[in-house]
């Protein structure tokens, strides 16, 4: 039996899960969710001894179902290859009494790699289905990792154009260059003056332009999206956690059936909701530990039951969590409402309009498997300093966020459930402000400098990713203000 996806503000907007892969986002600015969260077909135990790739498809094919066999198995092996630097893909990492599911192994040496290393593949296979005959625009704010991990995806995909707007004062120097010295002739890289949120709100506003998606259509284009608002970015991501599970049992740290606590470094909520579904499918799973760092819209969400994006924005240590609106909220808070799309569709409003919204007593008994907790950027240094003193292993700033968080909630609940933490990027990809936190002697140190040090230091070998950026040209230095957009895209498109 198919699973088909309704939008979260429309119940009458259902389509097939390969019709929305290709739309990203609903018409009606909804988010695409399954009808129902269907179980896993194989047992807790025959995990254990499953590769990454049978993990994949065998948790992909139950929400993907209107993809076939060969279909999806095709982009699984495609995109699951000699990009990751290992051929676990996803290895788990035992230190400081947690297990640290190293998201990083990929092309990009960030979690974003998870799911946009077969998106492309998901998104072209989905345009055959649908006799889809004109160019796919791929259209993507990133809060810094996001772009990198797309840019790479979709460069040279046949049929397909890329553009990827970054807040150009919000990203790591490494971020920055890995996106600047992009290759492909498909491929556009532009900075804006403002933060994140101003940037995912520019492409939502794009998305929902009627005028403009006529005139795409027109001229042979349609806009689709590889942020975590395409379901092709969530799916993927479950896989992991069942994958994780999966380890935990073959290391006989768990017995089938006993639950893992979840801790994830919390930005625009889509890696934790993921391991929500994976739990609607039957995965063991306690408790889901949002972590955020100072811009701790989530965590007083979970604390208070409102949600209000009306706040300072705080440039942080941990920038892919520097987000005040979390887009794939809309998704928990759809299931939480009891899959009512109206009800929902008047929250999304409020927070257009007022910045905040309040759900009832209700949603929140729905949403209790969450907490929240936050680590300042002084708790996050101490963090990656502490561990690495304590264990020799190295933390980027994300993952301290939340390792930071899992300590202080194991202490204060006295929860000794196994914990797995998303570690969700590569301590390379923000070297300086990993080194000084290990010793505030680095900081004299140029960047690249300090990623000969850290190899050194971590007796790790420097990604490959950052070798190739090392003395790359820089092929994208447009900066625009966040109102020039439009203009952008049409220009990129050659149809201004």
């Amino acid at each position: 039996m198919n699973v088909m996806f309704r939008s979260t503000r429309n119940a009458g907007n259902v389509v097939t899960a390969s019709q929305a892969v290709l739309k990203g986002l609903a018409e009606d600015g909804g988010l695409y969710v399954p009808e129902y969260i269907p179980g896993l077909d194989v047992s807790l135990e025959a995990l254990a001894d499953m590769t990454y790739h049978e993990t994949a498809y065998a948790v992909m094919k139950q929400f993907l179902s209107d993809y076939t066999e060969e279909e999806l198995k095709y982009c699984i092996r495609c995109a699951y290859d000699e990009k990751f630097d290992t051929p676990e893909i996803v290895p788990v990492h035992e230190a400081d009494g947690a297990y640290y599911l190293e998201l990083f192994h990929g092309a990009t040496i960030a979690f974003k790699d998870m799911a946009l290393s077969i998106l492309p593949y998901l998104m072209t296979t989905a345009a055959k289905k649908n006799q889809e005959d004109r160019e796919i625009v791929i259209l993507t704010a990133t809060s810094g990792d996001t772009g990198k991990a797309a840019l790479s995806g979709f460069a040279d995909v046949p049929g397909t154009r890329i553009l990827v707007f970054y807040p150009k004062d919000g990203v790591s120097a490494v971020q920055e260059k890995q996106m600047v010295t992009q290759k492909g002739d498909n491929t556009c890289v532009i900075g804006i003056r403002g933060n994140f949120d101003d940037a995912q709100t520019g492409v939502k506003n794009l998305f929902g332009d009627k005028a403009l998606g006529e005139e795409l259509h027109r001229a042979g284009f349609r806009f689709s999206s590889a942020n975590s608002i395409n379901i092709g970015r969530l799916v993927p991501q479950i896989v992991y956690y069942v994958y994780a599970y999966g380890r935990l049992l073959k290391r006989r740290v768990l017995k089938a059936g006993e639950p893992m606590n979840v801790v994830v470094p919390t930005g625009n909520f889509g890696n934790i909701l993921a391991a929500f579904y994976a739990k609607n499918m039957g995965l063991p799973v306690g408790r889901l530990i949002c972590a955020s760092n100072e811009n701790k819209v989530l965590y007083d969400f979970f604390e208070s039951g409102t949600y209000d994006r009306n706040r300072e924005f705080v440039l942080t240590t941990s920038p892919s969590m520097d987000i005040l609106v979390s887009s794939n909220l809309e998704r928990l808070i759809y299931r939480a409402a009891g899959d009512d799309a109206e009800k929902n569709a008047q929250l999304m409003q409020e927070l257009a309009s007022t910045g905040a919204y309040t759900v009832t007593p209700q949603m929140r008994e729905r949403m209790k498997d969450f907490c929240g907790g936050f680590a300042t950027r002084e708790q996050t240094a101490q963090e990656i300093g502490r561990v690495y003193q304590e264990t020799g292993y190295v933390l980027d700033p994300h993952t301290a966020v939340a390792s930071s968080v899992y300590h202080a909630y194991r202490e204060a609940q006295n929860d000794t459930t196994p914990a797995v933490i998303a570690a969700t990027a590569s301590p390379y990809k923000f070297a300086r402000s990993v080194m000084e936190a290990i010793d505030g002697a680095y900081g004299q140190m140029d960047d690249f400098a300090l990623i000969d040090e850290l190899s050194k230091l971590s007796g790790t070998a420097v990604p490959r990713a950052i070798e190739e950026i090392r003395n790359a040209p820089v092929l994208h230095d447009r900066v625009i203000e966040k109102e020039e957009m439009e203009q952008a895209v049409k220009e990129f498109l050659g149809i201004a």
